[in-house]
């Protein structure tokens, strides 16, 4: 099934979520948001050629997950906060950018290590065309940790950094689900 297909059958069954289902992929549409405006803000920070691709190239990925869950998530489901979401998003990457390299390696290897987890934990809660859509979703955010921590080969982790993007995300994820 392709994501066209996904979404559609998507649609047809989110009147049939329940309200934690619906907070769950509220918060999913907020992070999806994050997540561009993350990469955006790195593309407006960093100057180095290898940031710029590898941000390019991921932030198409999520530009795609934000189209699909618009498209998916009516309205008035969406949060609230998206404004909020755009400038945490942009802050963080262009943040990460000013430092070095490395360091937005990092946080993007923190962000998306947390955003896969997320994606786990609540993939029981879909029906089949969306439990298939998020962990598609899933796999491109593991895909994205993945190359983040290549990139960073044997350098530093910045352990606390990751911690505070880690912790951050989950009190993100708490807002986005109510509001």
């Amino acid at each position: 099934m392709n994501t066209i297909e996904q979404v559609s059958a998507g649609v047809d069954c989110i009147d049939q979520l329940s309200r934690f289902a619906l907070a769950e992929l509220r918060s999913d549409h907020a992070g999806e948001t994050g997540a561009v405006f993350i990469y955006h803000g790195i593309l407006a920070m960093s100057r180095s050629a290898e940031i710029r691709t590898f941000a390019n190239e991921h932030l198409q990925t999520e530009e795609l997950h934000l189209r699909t869950l618009d498209e998916l998530l009516p309205k008035h489901h969406q949060s609230k906060c998206l404004a909020l979401w755009r400038v945490s998003g942009w802050s963080l990457g262009a943040i990460a950018a000013m430092f070095s390299p490395r360091f937005t390696y990092a946080t993007i290897r923190a962000v998306e290590t947390f955003v896969v987890e997320h994606y786990q934990q609540q993939l029981t809660l879909f029906p089949e065309p969306l439990r298939a859509l998020l962990e598609g979703f899933s796999a491109d955010e593991a895909h994205h940790r993945d190359e983040a921590d290549a990139a960073m080969a044997s350098t530093t982790h910045y352990p606390i950094w990751h911690w505070v993007v880690a912790t951050g995300s989950a009190l993100a994820v708490k807002l986005a689900r109510r509001i």
